[in-house]
């Protein structure tokens, strides 16, 4: 008999932080994380996030979601294939997401919760993540970049960052022109030879604004730029974007759904595509459309900024869809980080090694961030 799912547990935590992250959108005060474990029948478990970096209390919305709408319909469902899970309840919460209008928040649920089926069936099958997507050899390490830089103390974090193993780096922009020049070119004069540097506007221009700033940037020969205008534009500003850089365009964090990614990678103005595993899709949809953006010759760079479980999970997928693609490892103060995710790889010349247990190959300390739970719930069959 088929296992079924018993258990969801949802973990809420927030921490302040003394440094923002600061976005051309606003701020990011405090960092918080929403866990998710599962149990099935017989016995085994997996761990999964939910998105919620930002805004910061999103992360309280989407706890109550899982308890409300998610867990009454997820619990007792046959969980051996994670896919399937994922596709049934998607459509079984489809009328509740356009009744409610909580269309993100219950993605980014059903995300969490595909997260954390993979990473119970990896358990199961004693196998890696990466290894149960893809079986063979695949790489066990992957590029990393240090992302999150606040333009202010880019310079700074750049050198935390070198000193832990970095040799990529993207600051944000979107602050005023003469201001983002300025803080590119004080970067670039101390970038080794063999260093990246790219950028991320957070959607904050309008188009008349990008057609200026996108080329001048490019000017700096950036690895990428990205998110320019809002995620939303219609193709020809794409298209246009891409004509006036020459340095590739980047995104995709804020795109959901095979059919409008299908149209990102179809319109290839996007030479890097970006989905967020625990914003839309989870394992099993950001698998699928990160294939097909390498198959049509575009970069997959999997977009992350929460805990080590999404970060784990990110560098299983980019390791098993292979390309020239690069992991976002967010540096910023974030104490939440690395003790949800043990043990914690260490970026070592560029290249983050990947967990060598089953399933995402991590644990939680849970007892070890115990002072920044804020909530817990327990669901079971």
């Amino acid at each position: 008999m088929a296992a079924t799912l018993t258990r969801i547990e949802t973990f809420l935590y927030r921490a302040e932080v003394h440094e923002p992250v600061k976005t051309s959108f606003g701020s990011i005060p405090r960092r918080s994380v929403l866990l998710l474990r599962v149990e099935d029948s017989d016995g085994a478990h997996g761990w999964g996030e939910i998105w919620c970096n930002f805004p910061p209390f999103s992360a309280d919305n989407k706890a109550r979601l899982v308890e409300t709408v998610i867990a009454p319909v997820a619990l007792g469902v046959e969980c051996h294939d994670p896919k399937a899970v994922w596709h049934a309840l998607s459509a079984k919460t489809r009328r509740w997401a356009i009744q409610s209008g909580e269309y993100g928040p219950i993605a980014a649920c059903l995300a969490g919760l595909d997260l954390a089926l993979w990473d119970m069936a990896g358990r199961k099958a004693k196998l890696p993540l990466r290894a149960l997507l893809v079986p063979g050899d695949v790489p066990e390490t992957v590029p990393a970049y240090a992302s999150g830089l606040n333009p202010d103390s880019a310079l700074e974090t750049i050198d935390r960052a070198r000193a832990a193993g970095f040799n990529a780096f993207k600051v944000k922009v979107a602050f005023g022109l003469a201001r983002d020049l300025a803080v590119l070119d004080a970067i670039n004069k101390e970038l080794a030879r063999d260093e990246r540097l790219m950028v991320d506007a957070n959607q904050g221009w309008d188009m008349p604004e990008a057609r200026i700033a996108v080329p001048r940037m490019a000017e700096r020969e950036l690895g990428w730029i990205e998110e320019p205008i809002p995620a939303d534009s219609p193709a020809e500003d794409w298209a246009e974007l891409a004509m006036l850089s020459s340095s590739p365009i980047a995104g995709g964090e804020n795109v959901a759904g095979f059919a409008d990614f299908s149209r990102l990678i179809a319109q290839r103005s996007h030479k890097v595509v970006q989905p967020d595993v625990l914003k839309w899709g989870g394992i099993t949809g950001c698998f699928a459309v990160a294939r097909q953006a390498v198959a049509n010759g575009l970069t997959y760079c999997p977009h992350w900024l929460g805990s080590g479980i999404g970060l784990s999970a990110s560098a299983h997928l980019l390791s098993a869809v292979g390309g020239d693609g690069i992991l976002e490892h967010d540096v910023m103060e974030n104490p939440l980080r690395e003790p949800l995710a043990l043990p914690f790889p260490r970026v070592r010349d560029g290249r983050f090694p990947l967990p060598q247990g089953a399933g995402l190959g991590v644990e939680p300390d849970i007892a070890g961030v115990s002072r920044w739970l804020l909530d817990r719930k327990d669901h079971r069959k």
